[in-house]
C-alpha cells in the first residue's frame, strides 16, 4: 500500500486530520488498532474550545455538534461556600466552548471518512514506523491476520501515549518533561439532569470537585481522590454525599442525585515530549503531550496539532516550501506549553495537595479571590479556557 500521509490512530486527532487532508485533496490512510465500536464508545474529553468547534464546522463535521452539543458561555468557580461565574463572551470578545463528547466527535468523523474519505482500517495494529528520518517512511502493521507495509511521504502518529510512533524518534534526540500528581479523579456518569447549566469547579478543604455533563439528561461529575484509588471502593451514596459536601454553598443550591452508570478513576499527570517531529514523522495529541484534565485541554491540543500539520502540508504542496513543516514542532510546542501552564495553574488552584499547610490553603483562596475581583485575572482564565489560537 502507498499513500501521501499515513495516520496512526483513529481518535479525534487522526480522524480530524484525515478529514482536513481529504478536503485539501491530499490522500491518506488511517490505521486504528481497535474496532469501530470501541472507538465510538471510548469515553474521554467533552469540552471543545471555540477554535476546535470552528475547525469541525469548517471541515463539514459540525452539523450534529451544533444541533446536539451544548454551548457554554462560562463556568462557575466555587470556594469558601461562595459562587463566582466567569463570563466567557464578555471577557474574550464573544468566545465560548461547546460541551460535545469525544465519542460523538469520533462518530461524526468516522461516518464522513467512510462515506467520502480515504481508507480507514479498523483492527489494523501499527507495529513500527521505519525509516522516519528519510523521505520515504513506512508503517509496518498487522491487519486481518497478516503483516503489511504502508509506504508514505509523511507519517503522523496520533496513536496516544502508548503508541509506536514516538518510539521511532531516537532517544538521543529527545527531551521529556513530566510531572505526576499525588491524586486522581473519581469520575461518574449518572442518569440525572445536571444540577447547574454550566460547569462548576469547586475548591473545598476536603478536595476538588467538578460538576460537568454529557447531555441535558446525563451528568458527569468528579471527585479528587488519592492516587491509586479503586473506583469500586466507593459506594454510590458515599459518592453523592461527598459531592454534596464539596459543592456546598451559602444559598439554596442543591445537588440532584440519580442512578450512577459508570465509575472510573483518572490519574493526573503532565507530560511533554520534545521534539514533536523527526524527519517525515510528526507526533500529534497524546503521543507528544498529556495535560491534567482540569483545564479541558487534551482533545483541543490534539486538534491544534493536526490543524498545524495540515496547513503546513498544504503550504508545501502549493508553494514547494517546507518552511512550515520544518517549524511544526516549534509551532505546536508554543501552544502546548501554554496549555500545560494553564492546566497546571488550574490544578494547583483547585486541588488540595496531601499534607497541604494552612499557608498553602490561604494562598489558594487568595488566588481565587483575585480572579473573582479582578477583570484582568478573570480575563486571563477565560482566554485560556476558551482556547489559545492555532499556530
Amino acid at each position: 500500500m502507498r499513500t501521501t500521509v499515513g495516520i496512526i490512530g483513529a481518535g479525534p486527532a487522526g480522524l480530524l486530520l484525515a478529514r482536513l487532508l481529504h478536503n485539501a485533496g491530499i490522500d491518506s490512510v488511517v490505521l486504528e488498532s481497535r474496532d469501530r465500536a470501541y472507538v465510538e464508545r471510548r469515553q474521554r474529553a467533552g469540552i471543545l474550545e471555540q477554535g476546535t468547534a470552528d475547525v469541525l464546522r469548517a471541515a463539514g463535521a459540525g452539523q450534529r455538534m451544533d444541533r446536539e452539543g451544548l454551548r457554554h458561555d462560562g463556568i462557575e468557580l466555587r470556594f469558601d461556600r461562595t459562587r463566582h461565574r466567569v463570563d466567557f463572551p464578555a471577557l474574550t470578545g464573544g468566545r465560548s466552548v461547546m460541551v460535545y463528547a469525544q465519542t460523538e466527535v469520533c462518530k461524526d468523523l468516522i461516518a464522513l471518512q467512510l462515506r467520502e474519505g480515504g481508507p480507514l482500517l479498523f483492527e489494523a495494529e501499527a507495529l513500527a514506523v521505519e525509516d522516519a528520518g528519510t523521505d520515504a517512511p513506512r508503517i509496518r502493521f498487522r491487519h486481518e491476520g497478516r503483516e503489511d507495509v504502508l509506504e508514505c511521504s509523511y507519517v503522523v502518529g496520533c496513536d496516544g501515549f502508548w503508541g509506536v510512533a514516538r518510539k521511532a524518534i531516537p532517544a538521543e534526540l529527545t527531551q521529556v518533561f513530566e510531572r505526576t500528581y499525588p491524586f486522581g479523579w473519581l469520575g461518574i456518569l449518572a442518569d440525572v439532569p445536571p444540577s447547574h447549566d454550566e460547569l462548576v469547579y469547586a475548591r473545598h478543604e476536603r478536595g476538588f470537585a467538578l460538576l460537568s455533563m454529557r447531555s441535558p439528561a446525563v451528568s458527569r461529575l468528579y471527585l479528587q481522590v488519592p492516587d491509586g484509588t479503586d473506583p469500586g471502593a466507593w459506594g454510590d451514596e458515599e459518592i453523592w454525599d461527598e459531592l454534596e459536601r464539596r459543592f456546598e454553598t451559602a444559598d439554596d443550591w442543591y445537588l440532584q442525585r440519580g442512578p450512577i452508570t459508570q465509575k472510573t478513576v483518572t490519574p493526573m499527570r503532565s507530560y511533554v515530549h520534545e521534539p514533536m517531529r523527526h524527519g517525515r514523522l510528526f507526533l500529534a495529541g497524546d503521543a507528544a503531550h498529556i495535560v491534567p484534565p482540569t483545564g479541558a485541554k487534551g482533545l483541543n491540543l490534539a486538534a491544534g496539532d493536526v490543524v498545524t500539520f495540515a496547513r503546513a502540508l498544504v503550504h508545501r504542496q502549493e508553494t514547494g516550501s517546507p518552511e512550515l513543516l520544518d517549524a511544526y514542532s516549534q509551532t505546536c510546542l508554543r501552544r502546548v506549553w501554554q496549555a500545560e501552564r494553564f492546566s497546571y495553574d488550574m490544578t494547583t488552584l483547585l486541588h488540595r495537595a496531601p499534607g497541604a499547610t494552612a499557608f498553602e490553603d490561604r494562598l489558594q483562596l487568595a488566588r481565587l479571590e483575585r480572579i473573582a475581583s479582578s477583570r484582568a485575572a478573570e480575563t486571563d482564565l477565560a482566554e485560556a479556557y476558551t482556547g489559545f489560537p492555532f499556530g
